[in-house]
């Protein structure tokens, strides 16, 4: 697994659902989608229920949660940082954050170098 710089940040609403979902389910993890049939939206899901590929990418920690995005997925999206942040709705099928009418919405703005 490779590991990037912290790349990812959360809103003060973010860390509460975060928070809100830990006390429910324990420690959890993000991944972030690719696309299909959930979009782009960040995935909660419990850590010990989500089994990791050798080229996902630690891209950091939001709430004390590990946050990952698939290889091809950060090649796309490299010079950016991600700020999660929640907006009304349903969350992904198997995300925790689903059935809250609160979901996980992934905000990006790019990196300034130097």
């Amino acid at each position: 697994m490779a590991e990037a710089a912290s790349r990812v940040s959360a809103t003060p609403e973010a860390l509460a659902l975060i928070a809100e979902i830990q006390a429910e389910h324990g420690p959890v993890l993000f991944h972030q989608s690719g696309g299909c049939c959930d979009g782009s939206s960040p995935m909660c899901y419990p850590q010990s229920d989500f089994i990791l590929g050798d080229r996902d990418v630690l891209l950091g920690e939001i709430g004390g949660a590990p946050f990952y995005i698939g290889a091809a997925q950060f090649e796309a999206w490299q010079h950016t940082e991600l700020v999660i942040d929640v907006v009304p709705g349903r969350g992904g099928m198997f995300s925790l954050d689903n059935g809250r009418e609160r979901r996980f919405h992934t905000r990006s703005c790019l990196i300034r170098e130097g």
